[in-house]
């Protein structure tokens, strides 16, 4: 059999392994110690695609877990998702859901610990995200009959140890902006388990039925975000901004990736120094997985990379980058897509001016690509990690096209 038939099964496999061990890492960090006791929980869809832990000793709690974690973006995956639901609640997951995971424990564990702080007794379903540097372990907490309470998560490395705290202080400012447009979490409790970062945030109800997003709806609630603590105007080159974002490309700027980003920040500066935009806060990560629409309002989760002083009009681009990505079969045309519909994005936000918007929009890629580079993506193995092989090229040439 030739080389090219067999290098895809053999990255197949290899991705299974790595996820199974991932899995394993979990519910060793989460269930920690030597005990008699033991905890089992039933692997959705499967050990070679993981995505959710539910509780393997009651089917009504893990189809709860199934049903109440998030709703799936597509109607394919909705329809899986139901299926899953009805196979545990009929009993017929036994055939379905055929592959468990276990652990023996001693008495010191996360949900030891959860029941303490919160003072109520909880089950824990685990999400599987997919390979990246701030991969963190995020906990679906259910009553005895499977009410969704609150989500945790869990800041294990470093990075998400600083990301898991940066999301606390993020709902902490928000929550008291008076915010109309939209919805975010409360944060229930924000503590320390072990070496861990904990923060408890109350669940948002995203099985209530949704409604399509209109473009003017979203730009009311990203226009809200981006005054929620404020916003002042001014040159570029005397901003903050500026003054932060030159800072963050300095610590990377050995690296190949970051070397090139800093050069193009550079040259920015050098070109369009003087233009005048609008600063205020950014949720940091906007995108389509992260928000629910209903009839009421805007809900919005994970504001752990919320960020005051910022050109206005990150959120805006970012949706729609993250959306381009999804939708084209090359993540470089999102790019190219994304300059070319930056006019239209940034007009609701006051982004008018033709350099302002260009200085905007090439500013977030190198805000977004810094990012990537100080997170180690690419070692992590995120999908996009690589930033030459599709960001990278584009921004380079729109930058000396100014």
């Amino acid at each position: 059999m030739s080389p090219v038939k067999t290098a895809p099964a053999m990255l197949r496999v290899d991705d299974e392994r790595l996820r199974a061990q991932y899995v394993e890492e979990v519910l060793a960090l989460l269930y920690p110690g030597q005990g008699t006791a033991r905890v089992e929980f039933l692997v959705v869809p499967n050990t070679r695609k993981p995505r959710l832990l539910v509780p393997a000793d009651d089917r009504r709690l893990a189809a709860a877990a199934v049903r109440r974690y998030a709703e799936p973006q597509s109607r394919v995956a909705r329809l899986k998702r139901d299926a899953v639901v009805a196979a545990l609640r009929s009993g017929a997951s036994s055939v379905l859901l055929r592959d468990r995971i276990g652990v023996t424990t001693g008495a010191d564990t996360i949900e030891t610990y959860l029941r303490r702080v919160l003072a109520t007794d909880v089950r824990l379903s685990v999400h599987i995200g997919p390979a990246r540097a701030n991969r963190k372990p995020v906990l679906q907490l259910l009553t005895a009959d499977g009410a969704t309470v609150a989500f945790a998560k869990l800041g294990t490395s470093a990075l998400t140890r600083a990301l898991v705290k940066a999301e606390g202080n993020a709902l902490a400012a928000v929550s008291t902006a008076g915010l109309k447009t939209l919805r975010v979490p409360d944060a229930v409790h924000i503590g320390q388990w072990g070496e861990h970062e904990v923060l408890v945030q109350s669940a948002l109800p995203v099985w209530r039925p949704r409604v399509p997003l209109t473009a003017p709806r979203l730009a009311n609630a990203m226009r809200e975000v981006a005054a929620c603590c404020g916003t002042r105007r001014g040159r570029l080159d005397d901003s903050g901004y500026w003054t932060r974002l030159r800072a963050r490309l300095d610590t990377v700027a050995e690296h190949q990736e970051g070397g090139a980003l800093r050069t193009a920040a550079e040259r920015i500066a050098r070109a369009a120094g003087g233009v005048q935009l609008t600063y205020g806060s950014w949720h940091g990560d906007w995108s389509p997985w992260n928000m629910a629409v209903l009839a009421d309002t805007i809900l919005v989760w994970d504001w752990e990379r919320f960020t005051p002083g910022v050109p206005i009009g990150y959120d805006a681009l970012h949706h729609a980058l993250q959306v381009g990505i999804g939708r084209e079969a090359s993540a470089a045309q999102a790019v190219n897509d994304l300059i070319d519909a930056a006019p239209e994005l940034l007009l609701p936000f006051g982004v008018v001016h033709r350099q302002a918007v260009e200085v905007t929009t090439l500013l977030y890629l190198i805000d977004l690509a810094t990012r990537y580079v100080t997170d180690r993506q690419a070692e992590a193995g995120a999908r996009l990690g690589v930033l030459g092989s599709w960001l990278l090229p584009v921004l380079v040439a729109r930058v000396e096209a100014l």
